[in-house]
């Protein structure tokens, strides 16, 4: 038995970055905070997120999930789907305050102090 060189898989263990595998960006959910964008401006103009009928998208883009921002063949795919625990999962993070960069701040320690001007008002 020798020892050969072993198949591997195609850009698995390459350094130049355009030929690395990208499942980490494939498949990837929209964030909350683009979700719950949308939901306000879609409140704010008093219209449901629709979508015209097109091809490319599962169902013609007629069954479209909004708190997931996910399109389904049927409406029966669109049933199981508010079913799942992921679905339930995601209605509970949108119920949540939206995060801001106030947030952040206030996370990281950094606070705005308002102090008085240094030389007075002179007039």
């Amino acid at each position: 038995m020798g020892t050969g060189k072993t198949k591997r898989k195609h850009g698995a263990h390459t350094k130049i970055k355009k030929y690395k595998r990208k499942t980490w960006l494939c498949n990837r959910a929209k964030d909350t905070d683009q979700i719950q964008d949308e939901i306000e401006k879609s409140i704010e103009t008093g219209k449901p997120i629709t979508f015209e009928y097109d091809d490319d998208l599962p169902g013609g883009g007629q069954f479209y999930c909004v708190e997931t921002g996910k399109h389904f063949a049927d409406a029966k795919g669109l049933a199981d789907h508010k079913k799942s625990r992921y679905y339930k999962r995601r209605v509970k993070e949108l119920k949540e305050e939206k995060y801001t960069q106030d947030t952040a701040e206030w996370a990281s320690g950094m606070s705005k102090e308002k102090l008085p001007p240094a030389h007075g008002n002179k007039k």
